[in-house]
């Protein structure tokens, strides 16, 4: 892919590239889903991040950002991925919350919930799912009664990234008694607070990358909920569509793996089946298609423009991406895609495993063609 940069954003890659290289850590960490200790390893690399003030670089100075645009952050996760650098245990805060609260969150709630979000001192779970309700986000039971200036919260949540470790959750509650799309609002409670009690959920691989939670009679201050009463559902959808979007799968990750799953085609080609060059080629078309469409949209948002039902289009495509991608390593390699891998080299198999939950994560891909089939092509429900 060949884009043209301006003399200000190649200095930035520069600057970037300069202060990875000198701080992104010699040995991988301990994933952040496997214990207590890799979670706050990771916790300490999102400090060293602010450090240097690149913790959320579109952020404005004051909440602990640079106040760049999106395609220098699409610049920044370029860089990144090719350093090598940790993922990102706050991501539920810095790429969806994160987001939602600089559009729809008073000045006071910024000030007191960016800040932190930004250096890690504050790890963020995404607390919507409920037993009853996956994919059917209006589904949800969990409810938020008014009690003068608190919420009492009550309900389970499940399958809730980050919750095993995480301090906060941003969760989606009822009014007692309202139906479907109505009286939800948007609410933050901290996971140490009197009342909530969580479940470590291991994944296939034995990390505990979900938690599910109950909450007995939870009180939060009102401050806690995010945008007026009620607004909850309107809210979330934005949310959805930073996640399905742009910012939750940047497409340096993609670039990435391609890069590598086309070293290991050129590495094991005199023992693989032939054909399976068309997919190396292909994955490496899409990762770089992705892209294109991902700077599209950055620069339509800068220009004004609001992300909207599309958002489901590109979640479809990255998730069928990836584990196109992932099968196709494992396709090269063959038997040996069943072995670990070498100290520092590319865990295929882990990866592909991942990549199986894409088509469910952020709303399940029949959800995301129902959305597209209605309000993008206008066909009925």
């Amino acid at each position: 892919m060949q884009l043209s940069y301006t003399p200000e954003q190649q200095a930035f890659r520069a600057e970037v590239r300069a202060w990875l290289e000198a701080h992104v850590p010699a040995h991988p960490l301990e994933h952040y889903d496997a214990t207590r200790a890799g979670f706050e390893a990771h916790r300490a690399w999102e400090a060293t991040l602010k450090s240097g003030d690149w913790g959320m670089v579109t952020w404005p100075k004051e909440y602990g950002g640079r106040g760049l645009d999106l395609i220098q952050w699409l610049i920044f996760e370029e860089e990144y991925y090719r350093a090598g650098a940790p993922g990102r245990v706050n991501q539920n805060g810095i790429f969806l919350l994160g987001p939602t609260l600089m559009e729809f969150g008073s000045d006071d709630q910024k000030a007191r919930f960016l800040p932190p979000m930004a250096s890690g001192e504050e790890i963020w779970a995404q607390a919507w799912s409920e037993p009853q309700a996956g994919s059917d986000l209006a589904g949800v039971r969990a409810t938020a009664r008014r009690d003068g200036d608190e919420y009492v919260l009550n309900g389970h949540k499940i399958w809730s990234s980050r919750a095993a470790f995480a301090d906060w959750a941003f969760g989606l509650f009822r009014e007692p008694g309202s139906e479907r799309h109505k009286g939800m609002s948007l609410i933050f409670f901290p996971l140490d607070a009197p009342g909530v009690t969580r479940n470590p959920i291991r994944k296939i691989n034995g990390h505990v990358g979900f938690a599910e939670i109950f909450l007995d009679d939870v009180r939060v201050p009102a401050f806690n909920r995010l945008g007026d009463e009620g607004e909850g559902w309107h809210i979330c959808m934005a949310t959805a569509g930073f996640e399905r979007g742009l910012m939750l799968r940047s497409p340096a990750r993609y670039q990435v793996a391609a890069a590598a799953l086309a070293d290991l085609w050129q590495a094991r080609k005199d023992r693989a089946d032939p054909a399976l060059e068309a997919d190396v080629v292909r994955a490496f078309m899409n990762a770089e298609a992705y892209a294109l469409n991902i700077y599209q949209t950055a620069s339509r948002l800068i220009a004004g423009a609001k992300i909207g039902p599309e958002a489901s289009t590109n979640k479809i495509f990255w998730s069928e991406m990836d584990i196109h991608l992932n099968q196709t390593a494992l396709a090269i390699l063959g038997p040996e895609a069943e072995l670990l891998p070498e100290p520092g080299g590319h865990d295929w198999l882990d990866d592909f495993i991942f990549s199986l939950a894409g088509p469910i994560y952020a709303g399940s891909n029949e959800i995301q063609r129902n959305i597209i089939a209605e309000r993008m092509l206008g066909l009925p429900r």
